[in-house]
């Protein structure tokens, strides 16, 4: 009997590819260094039973034409805009992603980022790096403390949780929107639900934890984002489409609100070059999950759903 073919479209953390490996399956990994073209994509998915794919491998319906004996594919990310998911459930294929395993990493780099605006790290930094610093002064690089702000979190689920611990820890008041009430939240951190105008209009903190849908792309338009105090933090690590990133530009280069922190980007990996211009955005490259931890953890999960499905198994965490 043929051994079961895995095709792996970019280089992902050793574990994973050696529980496949273990297993007796057949491994390929995409092995250049650019991200793969739908073209190479269409022709290595032909004859193979699992795929494990990347945020950044749009797998649409041409893909999935081409998967002739594929059962699962499991997406590195705990997002999966990049899949047209109901199509693969129509064409009998499993979807999962790697849900839980990256929400503290998140979670971390979200409050570093909060942080990074309130108190100008990167202004700070680059002062030192161009030798600008010339001693202490009573109003150098003047920002705010966390304590007793009002952290508004959008998407109050496993990260949007866990960044809220963090937040309260920090003696921050907690008002979250959510499409569902999250009462270990309110019970633990004395979180309140609102709703979305009213927490962009209150909150001197915003942080954004939702899935990138139909329905969320371009949530925070113009009309919320205006509501926003002057003195204002934007924090995104969630999906750059979620937020209409052009006119939140506009309120930072006209100093209408205080920062915003960047990990994600509207049309990601091209960077709208405004941004580099602004010395209140702090600006990271999509690193949310980027700890050995995390990433270890993704490719165990993924390599894990794998293993289940091609065993005749439910998947561990499946979407569609």
């Amino acid at each position: 009997m043929d051994k079961k073919k895995i095709f792996i479209t970019y280089g992902i953390p050793e574990i994973g590819i050696q529980l496949l490996l273990k297993k007796g399956y057949e491994v390929e990994v995409y092995s250049k260094e650019k991200l793969i073209s739908k073209h190479e994509l269409i022709k290595k998915v032909r004859q193979v039973d699992a795929v494990i794919s990347l945020l950044t491998d749009k797998i649409d319906r041409d893909v999935i034409d081409a998967m002739q004996r594929c059962k699962i594919i499991a997406n590195y990310a705990v997002g999966f805009n990049n899949i047209d998911i109901d199509y693969a459930k129509r064409k009998g294929i499993i979807v999962t992603n790697t849900p839980d395993v990256l929400t503290d990493s998140t979670a971390d780099l979200t409050m570093a980022l909060v942080l990074a605006c309130l108190r100008r790290f990167n202004e700070g930094e680059k002062m030192m790096r161009t030798n600008k610093f010339k001693g202490w002064r009573p109003k150098l690089l003047l920002g705010y403390e966390l304590k007793n702000k009002i952290f508004g979190i959008v998407g109050m689920g496993r990260i949007g949780f866990a960044v809220a611990k963090r937040a309260f820890a920090f003696g921050c008041k907690i008002v979250y929107y959510s499409n569902n009430r999250n009462d270990e939240a309110e019970k633990l951190f004395n979180a309140k639900r609102i709703s979305l105008r009213t927490l962009m209009k209150n909150s001197d903190i915003i942080s954004l934890h939702i899935p990138l849908t139909s329905k969320t792309k371009n949530l925070l338009n113009a009309e919320l984002l205006s509501l926003m105090k002057p003195f204002s933090v934007l924090i995104n690590t969630a999906r750059g489409e979620v937020i209409d990133e052009k006119y939140l530009i506009s309120l930072l280069k006209q100093k209408k609100i205080f920062a915003a922190g960047f990990d994600v980007y509207e049309n990601e990996p091209n960077i709208n070059t405004e941004l580099l211009k602004l010395h209140n955005a702090v600006l990271l490259p999509h690193i949310g999950s980027a700890t050995h931890e995390a990433r270890n953890a993704m490719s165990e999960l993924a390599a894990k759903n794998v293993i289940v499905v091609l065993s005749g198994k439910k998947p561990l965490t499946p979407v569609n």
